[in-house]
């Protein structure tokens, strides 16, 4: 059975949990636990000489764990020759040898790297006519019942609760059918799609009647953005609008996660409430924040009663009375206030976020798209510009994907119009436009981009990046593009972090020497850009630890235009003034090709400098409503101590 070194709660820890829970360090570790219990299941199939029958997810779930079933079919010689499996789902319509279609994804993350039989792998076809599919599920459920039903499910969860493509609303004895897909799932399905329209609105999807007979079912969640809904699933009721919280009636069903998809469960978000803790100044804090906040009360209004009647008589006992605790924190969250992210020259630095000295340091802002860094610490971006430091912005990926197709004729276009007007002969450059114009005329949805294209768009975002850098105030020698090789494929699926991209990372951060760093510490999507981005500064860090420069070296990690860090996490808040606010808009303006019809736009109408604009108000307002001071708007950082 699986085990984790990071879960170490018993049952009485669990109580709030109606589904066992298992939290591991980080999602390579949870893979490698689950491909270890599949092997074993296997294996014990081999030795009765009958079949194991598996249930198969796709999505980004389970990609970590197919790698290690690779591994071990290649390295400690696992077969899959006894093993028969079903997927889940396939999106309809949809021909196999799509780059989007789940026949493609099965074959090239595990099918064709392992010795199961053609035969016994089974995806849901999406090339049938409608008037198929009622006796195709019929069938597909029957080759199931015939073999004794599935000995083993692999589950993922979606954003709304959704298990295979079984979506809100659907009910406990729903059987395998075409469905309608949720806006929620298309949204967050759209990417890979290269844009809303162009994503399918049906699917044909395993009935959830089918998986609760399943002997065992293991469903796997990664990442922050996952938190809320594990929560509901688990802790919640059971209801058809959570399907995953179904799992709550089956008997032998485990949720498997990481760190960051635990963080809402009760007995990972509020220890106190399950057990004795040690009441450190973290935990301390982020009980006072969360008690102000859940009352709506400022910091020091707080009582001895509201400590008691919410779990935290212990913090009482230990350092009582409130109001102690109150002052105590509270002077800890206006210490995190400042208007001087690179450290105020000549001052008492003791209780401020940054050092005084050197007073004019050298900062290294990276980005992983073109725009992160206004959009996200475009206020901090500048006035750390203002102040005199040498800020130096490091856009990590071309961005490229991320600009619309006509919006990349036009500009191949002004191209040729250009040459035109000023008389410059130029047949490769009518060459490529022409190659451009007839590729994009008959692209298919969710077609590679040829690289001719990939160019012009990465092109379009360079620009724009380069007009936001000027606009700050930067000159061309303070801008790098480093265009990191794992995001160069031309599709929304990446390559793994690789030495390349540390060392080119490495390099850079040697060449300039920072006192400061400033990095994205978006964590939710364990397998995004973002993340990976953040993974080889972390490990270039890492490596550059014993040159003598990187101890004057700080990691500030800031958040992007779709969350924030929670108010008990900030440790440098950089307050906005209405006219600051209104210059970080008109620096996102610069990046034209990501206004006004984004291609990723996620479930989030708003433009990415509403967003911000919201975010940042948002951040201000929850140290006002803690009962500090009141500003515009507020950009959040956490230090990381390497």
């Amino acid at each position: 059975m699986l085990k984790s070194k990071t879960d170490k709660a018993t049952g009485f820890e669990k109580r709030f949990e109606n589904i066992n829970t298992i939290v591991f360090e980080n999602s390579g570790e949870a893979s490698k636990a689950v491909a270890q219990e599949i092997a074993a299941l296997i294996q014990s199939r081999q030795k009765e000489s009958k079949p194991c029958i598996l249930g198969l997810a796709t999505g980004s779930s389970p990609k970590g764990l197919y790698a290690e079933l690779v591994r071990l079919h290649k390295e400690e010689g696992l077969s899959f020759k006894n093993v028969i499996s079903f997927n889940l789902d396939e999106y309809y319509p949809m021909e196999p040898n799509s780059i989007n279609s789940y026949v493609r994804f099965m074959k090239e993350l595990l099918f064709d790297h392992v010795d199961i039989l053609p035969e016994n792998s089974h995806v849901p076809d999406g090339l049938l006519t409608k008037e198929q599919i009622a006796d195709y599920c019929h069938e597909y459920e029957a080759k199931i019942e015939a073999l004794g039903g599935i000995d083993l499910q692999i589950l993922g969860i979606g954003g709304n609760g959704h298990i295979g493509f079984n979506e809100s609303g659907s009910l406990q004895n729903s059987k395998t059918r075409l469905v309608a897909l949720d806006h929620i799932t298309r949204v967050a399905a759209s990417k890979d799609f290269f844009g809303l329209s162009n994503t399918p609105r049906t699917a044909i999807t395993l009935g959830v009647k089918k998986i609760m007979e399943a002997k065992r079912v293991i469903l796997l969640a990664w990442g922050e953005g996952k938190a809320n809904v594990v929560k509901r699933s688990v802790e919640d009721e059971v209801t058809n609008r959570v399907p995953a919280s179904f799992l709550q009636e089956h008997n032998n069903a485990v949720f498997i996660l990481d760190k960051e998809a635990s963080s809402k469960l009760t007995r990972i978000n509020k220890p106190w409430l399950v057990e004795k803790v040690e009441w450190t100044d973290k935990l301390t804090r982020k009980a006072v924040l969360g008690l102000a906040l859940q009352l709506k009360k400022p910091i020091l209004m707080l009582t001895d009663a509201d400590y008691i009647e919410h779990g935290m008589s212990d913090l009482l006992a230990d350092s009582g009375p409130a109001y102690d605790i109150n002052i105590k924190i509270f002077n800890k969250l206006q210490n995190t206030i400042t208007g001087w992210p690179g450290g105020k020259p000549n001052a008492d630095d003791s209780n401020r976020p940054e050092r005084a000295e050197p007073a004019k340091k050298r900062v290294l802002i990276f980005s992983p798209h073109p725009d992160d860094d206004i959009i996200s610490m475009g206020g901090t971006f500048m006035r750390l510009q203002d102040q005199g430091h040498e800020v130096h912005v490091a856009y990590q990926t071309s961005g490229n994907i991320a600009v619309a197709d006509d919006e990349a004729l036009r500009f191949a276009r002004f191209v040729i119009d250009y040459n035109e007007k000023f008389g410059i002969k130029s047949p490769e450059a009518d060459d490529i436009y022409k190659k451009a114009q007839t590729f994009l005329e008959n692209k298919k949805n969710s077609e590679i981009d040829i690289p001719e294209v990939r160019y012009i768009k990465g092109l379009i975002r360079k620009g724009e990046a380069r007009a936001t850098s000027h606009f700050v105030g930067l000159s061309d020698d303070q801008i790098h593009f480093m265009e990191l090789p794992f995001y160069e494929t031309g599709t929304i699926e990446k390559k793994p972090i690789g030495q390349e991209d540390i060392q080119l990372t490495m390099d850079l951060i040697e060449k300039i020497k920072p006192h400061q760093i400033y990095a994205a510490g978006d964590l939710a999507d364990p397998h995004g850009t973002h993340k990976v981005c953040l993974d080889a500064i972390f490990e270039a860090v890492k490596a550059l630890k014993p040159k003598s420069f990187m101890d004057d070296c700080w990691l500030w990690l800031y958040r992007g235009a779709w969350q924030e860090w929670g108010i008990d996490e900030v440790e440098m808040a950089v307050p906005m003034s209405p006219d600051q606010v209104l210059a970080k808009r008109h620096g996102i303006f610069k990046h034209q090709s990501q206004k006004d019809g984004v291609v990723f736009q996620g479930t989030d109408a708003r433009e990415f400098w509403q967003r911000a604009e919201d975010r940042n108000a948002e951040t201000a307002a929850l140290y006002q409503e803690l009962g500090l001071a009141t500003y515009a708007a507020m950009e959040a950082f956490v230090r990381w101590h390497y």
